[in-house]
């Protein structure tokens, strides 16, 4: 599936910590914790791409290098190479080179979610874009949140999801436990999912690097009428926790990943 999309960017926050991944994140930025053996952060732009979203800005934070480091290998490590070690040439033979151009933008360490997103302004430009965390994956269908978005008119669209539970969930009949179900989405409370979709205008919400997007910019186009949800009923997962990571690594080693839309 390859269809042709405008050359929509699609920004991605990649700047976080990630303390409560502290086994993980001493020595790498949160979306370069693996999953199936690469990082989260490849899963997301494999998703964006399978929908023909291939121009990813990524908003740089806490060892931001590690993530240019691997964009630059990248395509050499999962290749076949000949190298002439007298003349240091090095051919690329084979191996999975996806089409993508990624623009990774130093974003500051402190610098909070919507500062990050603001500092991203110069390379986005004046058109309709995509925006995510760096650190969750779904199934949503893209082209039908695009769809949604263009159709209401808004200045944003955010993605609504019902995250699972962390426990098991009981139903009873008086004392009896009448049905016992093992983590299910939960059957209310929608929270923000990420996976905007955003016009220019957002950015004159957020007033400077120490601004929480989900605080004054997402609370003022709510105000202003401006903010929309596109409900989606289906699989979300963010990776918050160790916890979260060995669910994600289950799922992915099941092979029946329910974010895996790709081939």
């Amino acid at each position: 599936m390859d269809p042709v999309i405008p050359n929509m960017k699609v920004g991605i926050l990649a700047g976080g910590v990630g303390s409560r991944l502290a086994e993980e994140t001493s020595v790498k930025p949160k979306p370069m914790v693996e999953i199936g053996g690469q990082p989260i952060l490849w899963h997301i732009m494999m998703h964006y791409a399978y929908y023909g979203f291939k121009n990813f800005v990524i908003a740089l934070g806490y060892k931001g290098e590690v993530i240019k480091k691997y964009m630059v290998d990248y395509c050499s490590l999962n290749s076949n190479l000949t190298v002439n070690l007298h003349t240091g040439q090095v051919q690329m033979n084979g191996g999975f080179r996806p089409d993508w151009t990624v623009e990774l933008i130093d974003t500051g360490i402190p610098t909070a979610t919507g500062g990050r997103i603001k500092r991203l302004q110069p390379f986005i430009g004046d058109n309709t874009f995509m925006l995510t965390w760096g650190d969750g994956v779904s199934n949503v269908n893209l082209h039908d949140l695009l769809a949604f978005h263009r159709a209401h008119g808004k200045l944003a669209t955010l993605t609504a999801v019902r995250p699972p539970a962390r426990f098991g969930h009981l139903a009873f009949d008086g004392d009896r436990v009448e049905q016992f179900t093992e983590k299910p989405q939960t059957a209310e409370g929608w929270i923000n999912g990420a996976f905007f979709v955003l016009e220019p205008e957002v950015f004159d919400y957020v007033e400077g690097d120490t601004t929480q997007w989900e605080l004054e910019p997402l609370e003022g186009l709510a105000r202003d009428g401006q903010l929309m949800a596109y409900r989606h009923e289906d699989f979300w997962q963010c990776m918050d926790t160790l916890r979260d990571k060995k669910r994600l690594e289950s799922l992915w080693q099941s092979e029946h990943a329910p974010w895996k839309i790709w081939e």
